[in-house]
């Protein structure tokens, strides 16, 4: 307990799933979090229950103006940024011939052009308040390719890509902010739940995402623990990596 005492931190995507998941244990280890989504209902309802230490705030990650007026208005408030967690995104299937133009760039839209938003603005803050951690949701799909989600792969591959670049300007630029990315595998949330289902129905199987040899969903939780460690200090000299938690699936993949 205690690990993130008196640190400030936004978490995108946070009405359910993986976002719920990190703002819970955020709190659980003494930081004030900043909850934000596009779905108002169900986050109002997890910033409830979470507590006083956590707040919800309506964003739309696709657009800069938002996401400079939010990063702005937690500093006015709280005195500083410690913490981004880049988490809202979203799928849809679809392979390079299927996939429609509007479904890329609804995926892009949500996952590049939000995180590279929201990287933008924790800087721009950051460098003035001594610093900070910003974590970027990526996926092991950007690592080994999913044919079937190909615009996520696109998606996913970018936030890796940019992620790196903060990691090298920041610490060019001597602004003690670490960018580090996660990958995860399956994850049992909604998203990848609905997803699942979608896919059973395209192959005109009745089988669920975790019905194959080698994929095992992991739990929210087993995400949040690293995110935590990336947000705390415990994780100061870690900049710039690429970690996946997918129970070595990416491994197996590419040796199979």
């Amino acid at each position: 307990m205690g690990r993130l005492a008196g640190k400030v931190a936004i978490i995108t995507g946070a009405a359910k799933g993986l976002g719920e998941a990190d703002a819970r244990m955020f709190v659980r280890e003494g930081a004030r979090v900043i909850l934000t989504d596009v779905d108002r209902e169900n986050g109002e309802r997890v910033a409830a229950e979470i507590g006083e230490m956590a707040e919800f705030r309506y964003l739309d990650v696709r657009h800069d103006a938002e996401w400079k007026a939010l990063v702005d208005d937690v500093v006015a408030r709280h005195g500083k940024l410690d913490v981004l967690v880049n988490n809202a995104g979203v799928v849809e299937l679809g392979d390079i011939e299927t996939q429609t133009e509007k479904d890329y760039r609804f995926i892009m839209a949500v996952s590049a052009d939000g995180t590279w938003f929201g990287c933008q603005h924790a800087v721009r803050v950051m460098k003035e308040t001594g610093g900070g951690s910003i974590i970027n949701m990526a996926s092991i799909a950007s690592v080994q390719g999913e044919s079937a989600v190909a615009a996520y792969c696109a998606a996913k591959g970018a936030v890796e890509g940019l992620t790196r670049a903060v990691a090298v300007h920041c610490a060019r630029q001597g602004y003690n902010i670490r960018c580090n990315s996660i990958h995860p595998a399956g994850i049992l949330t909604p998203m990848v739940i609905e997803v699942g289902r979608q896919a059973a129905l395209m192959r005109g199987a009745e089988e669920a995402l975790n019905g194959g040899p080698i994929t095992k969903l992991g739990e929210p939780d087993d995400i949040a623990y690293t995110v935590v460690f990336l947000a705390s200090d415990e994780s100061k000299f870690i900049n710039g990596a690429a970690i996946r938690v997918d129970d070595a699936k990416s491994v197996i993949a590419g040796n199979a």
